[in-house]
């Protein structure tokens, strides 16, 4: 079959995942080396098109021709695999189901154990296939009871969400990037060694063609890593202005706060200092401190305390006593129609027109204590060595030795 475009796709479109197919495919691919790069064009366009199981047969077929074109110093594919191979085998991990994901993995791990590509290759592969693992990883909700810091979208601050896209942006481009330019400096060298012979013109002609492709490719590449990184410059000098601004705020903030605690401090001090002197609370600094409109403190009047009144004690010789000793002489007087002897009631403040007097006015007052003070009578000894007034109990003394 002559190699043409659409004899590559029906080869590409027929493989299977069985070994004597791939086997099949690789050395008909490998037979038309000289069509290495329009080769290695069609079968990525062919792996993007496919679903995941047959991206992994196209996986495997490259894995095949590359190994082939490595045991027998065949470099065609090599060069025409080394500037796609990392894309290719990213887009075929990406979305791919977990066992899918883990054969990839076994390939690419073959790759490095055989020095199937160069390191500058075999890392820029690597680099993307991880990169996918902890996008996806990303992406995934945390368990519950996790860490507040895990590495998840969520915790990200706002103020850092826009740098995130540029951020990632920056890595895939500086990846393919470093990618590109290793294979395209490799390239140059090669051209370029006393050591290699010349070939052909022809083929010189080809080689040639190929790396002028390789240093465009890998000039766009580098020129995306500075769109990229400037973007994120940008965007990291924007972050900057607006703390800079804030930190200003909070310093004026913090001085503000500063000079607020001093004054209050002063004030403090100043109120302690006039309690230790004994200042009375108007005399106090904080008496003559005002309300919220400015007005100075009132202090409510408080009623003054007034003693309970005392009770009058009725002193000893009241009144009535006094009239109790009247009587009885009043009465003595009237049994004897005359005044007794020794015995005057002036010395009380009281005459006997003035007993006798009362006795008329008052028949029932005076006469009932006459015949009280009468029916005790015969106490009045005993009451004379009491605690009486000597002057009375010497009265009482003479009115018991009248003759009756």
């Amino acid at each position: 079959m002559a190699y043409t475009d659409d004899a590559v796709k029906a080869k590409l479109s027929a493989l299977n995942e069985t070994q004597e197919g791939i086997v099949t495919v690789a050395q008909w691919v490998m037979f038309h080396r000289r069509h290495a790069e329009r080769t290695a064009q069609l079968w990525l366009q062919k792996l993007r098109d496919s679903p995941a199981p047959k991206r992994l047969n196209l996986i495997y077929l490259a894995n095949e021709v590359a190994q082939q074109s490595r045991a027998r110093r065949k470099e065609d594919f090599l060069i025409a695999f080394s500037p796609i191979i990392a894309e290719a085998t990213a887009t075929a991990y990406k979305g791919a189901s977990n066992d899918i994901q883990q054969k990839l993995r076994r390939v690419v791990e073959v790759w490095r154990q055989r020095a199937i590509f160069e390191p500058p290759i075999q890392d820029a592969v690597e680099a993307r296939v991880d990169e996918i693992d902890k996008s996806r990883s990303i992406g995934k909700k945390p368990p519950l009871g996790g860490s507040l810091f895990s590495s998840s979208s969520g915790s990200t601050p706002s103020e850092l969400q826009p740098l995130v896209p540029l951020q990632v942006a920056l890595s895939k481009s500086t990846v393919a990037s470093g990618a590109s330019a290793t294979t395209a400096n490799a390239e140059y060298d090669k051209m370029h060694d006393p050591s290699t012979p010349l070939p052909t013109p022809p083929v010189h002609a080809a080689r040639l063609s190929q790396l002028l492709k390789a240093l465009a490719n890998a000039e766009s590449s580098v020129s995306e890593v500075i769109k990229s990184r400037l973007a994120l410059i940008d965007g990291l000098e924007k972050l900057l202005e607006t703390n800079r601004s804030a930190l200003a705020k909070e310093q004026s903030l913090a001085t503000q706060l500063s000079e607020r605690r001093s004054e209050t401090e002063a004030k403090k001090r100043e109120v302690e200092d006039g309690i230790m002197r004994g200042l009375s609370a108007e005399d106090s600094p904080a008496a003559h401190l005002g309300d919220s409109e400015g007005d100075p403190v009132t202090r409510p009047e408080v009623e003054a305390l007034t003693p309970p009144p005392v009770e009058a004690l009725t002193p000893v010789g009241s009144p009535k006593q006094e009239l109790q000793e009247m009587d009885f002489a009043a009465q003595n007087n009237a049994q004897s129609h005359e005044p007794t002897a020794g015995f005057s009631l002036s010395g009380f403040g009281f005459t006997a027109e003035a007993v006798q007097s009362s006795l008329q006015d008052d028949p029932n007052g005076l006469h009932s204590k006459k015949r009280k003070v009468v029916h005790e009578e015969e106490d009045y000894a005993k009451f004379a060595s009491g605690d009486l007034d000597a002057d009375v109990a010497e009265l009482l003394q003479q009115e018991s030795n009248l003759p009756k």
